[in-house]
């Protein structure tokens, strides 16, 4: 027993010794392995290939596992996605084929009204591809110079516009080249009609990356969201070209936001819509005007 209880003693001495000079006891042999990696670079790297052949096995039979169990938590999350996208297709499926029906009855509806009015369709609209080749945006101006003129078939006034809505209109053109003045540039103002309510506006650029809704009857009756179309009045577009949406509703102040992005314009349409009177003929002589600004059958000139 007393054998016993000694060896408990001189146990719990060497296992506080241990403990008090472990750290020491591993930087020591931490400079040992490194000097033994020094003298004999051989034997050391014939010991990390072995560990390596060794632990290999044993690596590949955890990862297993755990791979297979990786695919079948990513199964499982792909298949809950597919259920929620297939829900979401569904509804909009659904929300589809109501708009494919009510267009089909405006259609025809349409179709009607015009052979009652003896409707005529307009000519086609001709465009021209053009790349910007020079920008013209700075603290006073608003616009772009493009590679197509006269020769190409561009024509003073002409609209640019782009995939979502109008850019703008051609302001002055040569022979290779021309210039379209943007529809945020201050210069730029345009007639317009808000799509839902039909009321007939002013769209003015102010050179900041929104336009300001000008003369409304009444400013309560614009909502956020509403479309802004031109209105073809004035002999400067025809009626529906899309412009921008309401963003801001304040006191006495309407602000849309363009559709056209014009930090990352590279190529627009020019627009010839084929309808006469909207676009000036370069070729002729200009009307005589009573007063700058306005021609002789007293329409303001764009």
């Amino acid at each position: 027993m007393a054998i016993r209880d000694d060896f408990e003693v001189v146990a719990g001495q060497v296992r506080s010794a241990v403990q008090r000079f472990a750290l020491g006891l591993l930087i020591i042999a931490a400079f040992g392995i490194m000097l033994v990696g020094k003298a004999d670079t051989v034997l050391v790297e014939h010991v990390r290939v072995v560990a390596l052949d060794l632990a290999t096995p044993m690596l590949e039979a955890i990862a297993r596992p755990v791979g297979v169990a990786n695919r079948a938590i990513a199964d499982l999350q792909e298949f809950a996605s597919l259920r929620e996208e297939n829900a979401r297709l569904r509804e909009e499926n659904a929300r589809l084929l109501a708009w494919q029906t009510a267009a089909r009855r405006l259609e025809n509806e349409n179709e009607g009204l015009r052979g009652l009015a003896r409707f005529r369709e307009g000519p086609e609209a001709s465009f021209i591809t053009a790349r910007l080749v020079g920008d013209s945006v700075s603290a006073y101006v608003r616009g772009a110079l493009l590679n197509v003129g006269r020769r190409a078939g561009a024509a003073h006034g002409q609209a640019v516009v782009t995939g979502e809505g109008l850019a703008g209109r051609i302001a002055e053109v040569g022979e290779n080249s021309a210039r379209v003045l943007f529809v945020t540039d201050v210069n730029s103002r345009l007639p317009v009609l808000i799509e839902r309510t039909r009321e007939r506006a002013i769209v003015a650029g102010d050179n900041s990356p929104q336009l300001r809704l000008t003369l409304l009857q009444s400013v309560a009756g614009v909502q956020r969201g509403d479309r802004i179309i031109t209105s073809g009045h004035g002999g400067s577009f025809p009626v529906g070209i899309p412009i921008g949406e309401v963003v801001e509703t304040g006191e006495g102040s309407v602000r849309v936001r363009p559709f056209a992005d014009f930090s990352r314009l590279e190529f627009v349409r020019v627009v010839d819509y084929g309808v006469p009177g909207l676009v000036s003929n370069p070729g002729s002589a200009a009307p005589a005007t009573t007063q700058p600004g306005v021609s002789s059958t007293g329409q303001r000139v764009r």
